[in-house]
């Protein structure tokens, strides 16, 4: 009898285990934090282009601190937000980051650094 009871709790225990462990899902590959509504803010004007990089900039400190990737064309965006703000030291800054980060990227960032520098 007390075998069985053993068995029964130690089976519980495995299912519990097994469907705890599917409950959390599949993590993503990026941390995306609300960049997909950073983007659209960007065209709908419905926010300050301050505000916009104070929520990026925010998104680039959560993602270091759980040591996350952010998504590719993260660190463009953020770069073209800073060039709408006069800031070419970080516009540049921004731009190499998203090169090394994503070097399929390289040529058009490049492209972009030119445009810039004028």
């Amino acid at each position: 009898m007390i075998a069985i009871r053993k068995l029964a709790a130690l089976s519980g225990m495995l299912v519990l285990g097994v469907l705890g462990g599917c409950a959390s899902g599949p993590q993503s590959l990026y941390y995306w934090d609300g960049y997909q509504q950073q983007v659209y803010q960007r065209f709908d004007s419905k926010s300050s282009t301050e505000e916009q990089i104070a929520a990026l900039e925010a998104s680039v400190q959560k993602a270091r601190a759980a040591d996350r990737t952010l998504p590719p064309g993260f660190h463009a965006h953020l770069g073209m937000l800073y060039a709408d703000v006069g800031k070419l030291d970080q516009v540049r800054q921004q731009f190499e980051t998203e090169k090394a980060l994503y070097p399929e990227s390289a040529t058009y960032m490049d492209f972009l650094m030119r445009k810039f520098d004028k």
